[in-house]
């Protein structure tokens, strides 16, 4: 497990932001809470500490993951890497030949995936098709679904 993670400074400046928010807010916040349910007695019959524990377990799993990827997080520099070639941080304009419409990704790391923002991840099926291609090239990626056939109209780096 001590593969580099290569995302963004912003991805990774996200990531300690998070980080920072749940040791510095919502940990004590938490504990506060647990240390107040204590009080009502037997912790064997207490609802109220037994869901504020579980809560409090996640939180521990939540900081231990963004310590984890931090811990392997290197920024991801393109430099000599062709600029017309599509790596990770790279928008990539596509058509999509059977449906005949544009849509427009950012490859970015697993940890940096938005849907919302169509930022996708170069591990994912159509992350992994685009890796190495450049504007002008036509792809098949085999999707879940099927496979899907794009042309690459441009490229361009965050």
């Amino acid at each position: 497990m001590s593969k580099f993670i290569y995302m963004s400074r912003e991805g990774i400046d996200k990531v300690k932001n998070e980080l920072k928010q749940l040791l510095d807010v919502q940990q004590p916040q938490l504990s506060k809470k647990m240390s107040h349910a204590r009080d009502y007695g037997d912790l064997s019959e207490n609802a109220e500490y037994d869901a504020i524990k579980e809560e409090m377990e996640n939180l521990q799993r939540r900081i231990a993951r963004l310590q984890g990827i931090l811990s392997r997080a290197q920024i991801f520099d393109p430099v000599g890497i062709d600029p017309n070639e599509i790596t990770l941080l790279s928008t990539v304009e596509l058509k999509d030949l059977k449906k005949n419409r544009k849509i427009t990704y950012t490859l970015v790391s697993p940890e940096e995936v938005n849907i919302d923002q169509n930022r996708i991840s170069v591990e994912s099926p159509v992350g992994k098709g685009l890796i190495g291609k450049k504007a002008g090239e036509t792809v098949s990626i085999e999707v879940p679904v099927g496979i899907i056939e794009y042309e690459i109209l441009s490229v361009k780096r965050e």
